[in-house]
């Protein structure tokens, strides 16, 4: 792994876990991790960008390391988050790429801030903000309950309504049971439980709220930038995924063969492919 550097960016009262892979005159691509309040470093995927890239990642506000004092978590709130860490870094502009919820926290962002986004990468992006989103998350439950076994159902549902009612530890469950599901067809891939112990109810629960009250996306015919879209071919996300293609009309959706939800996991050489071919990445290994 390359050198990085943590800070802890301020944005009000919210401090921000960060992390900076640094190259010297380089642009900087932003990393948006999945969840909401489920951290993932994405240490693979930042050490290929840092080959050419300047590489920062965090962890949203009241996830991991990252506090959220007042505990409020609007889709402003993480739209000012974003903007503080350009603030801090002295960015004008970068490149955004984000996975899962993430990847709809950079198309939300990217809708509001279109002149500082130099491309969007969009990785199993959660399809949309509104009664869009329920819609995804009703795909996520029904992918889910196929690969679990009943008893695993069942705890899934015990632990997600423990959750629902503010139990970290219930929600820490949830999240092992829907990795294992994710990773069930990649047996060498195990699940993080180390990285699970930072998942926190709050965020879940008011984020999902926030973007359910959200405005829904409009259409961006002609982004002022380059927009990059894949899925997985066993991805967790069903025919939603039109409405992310219909978003983006002059982006060809890239399905990725043999892959789930975390391709640069579960199908490493041919995410790496398109990461090169993207971004022009000079010597991908």
């Amino acid at each position: 792994m390359y050198d990085y550097d943590r800070f802890l960016v301020q944005n009000g009262t919210v401090s921000l876990h960060t992390t900076v892979y640094p190259r010297e005159n380089a642009e900087t691509v932003v990393l948006l991790h999945g969840g909401p309040g489920v951290p993932d470093p994405m240490f693979e995927l930042a050490a290929e960008l840092h080959r050419e890239f300047q590489v920062i990642t965090f962890e949203q506000r009241g996830t991991g390391l990252s506090s959220n004092p007042d505990s409020s978590y609007t889709i402003e709130d993480y739209i000012s988050d974003i903007d503080a860490i350009a603030a801090h870094f002295q960015l004008e502009d970068f490149h955004l790429f984000g996975h899962s919820w993430g990847g709809l926290y950079a198309q939300i962002y990217a809708a509001e801030r279109p002149s500082r986004i130099k491309s969007l990468f969009l990785c199993s992006p959660s399809s949309g903000t509104n009664e869009l989103w329920k819609r995804t998350e009703r795909e996520v439950m029904h992918f889910n309950k196929k690969m679990a076994s009943n008893w695993e159902w069942m705890k899934m549902g015990w632990y997600s309504l423990l959750g629902m009612l503010g139990s970290d530890r219930a929600y820490q469950k949830v999240f092992f049971l829907v990795m294992s599901n994710y990773h069930k067809e990649y047996p060498n891939i195990n699940v993080n439980e180390e990285q699970l112990k930072s998942v926190k109810a709050a965020p879940i629960n008011k984020t999902r709220a926030s973007i359910v009250r959200y405005k829904p996306l409009e259409k961006m015919s002609a982004p002022p930038f380059k927009v990059c879209l894949t899925y997985g071919s066993q991805d967790i996300y069903g025919e939603s995924q039109q409405s992310v293609s219909d978003r983006y009309p002059s982006t060809t959706s890239i399905i990725i063969d043999g892959s789930g939800h975390i391709p640069w996991l579960h199908q490493p050489s041919a995410f790496g492919k398109i990461l090169q071919e993207f971004y022009a990445l000079g010597h991908f290994s």
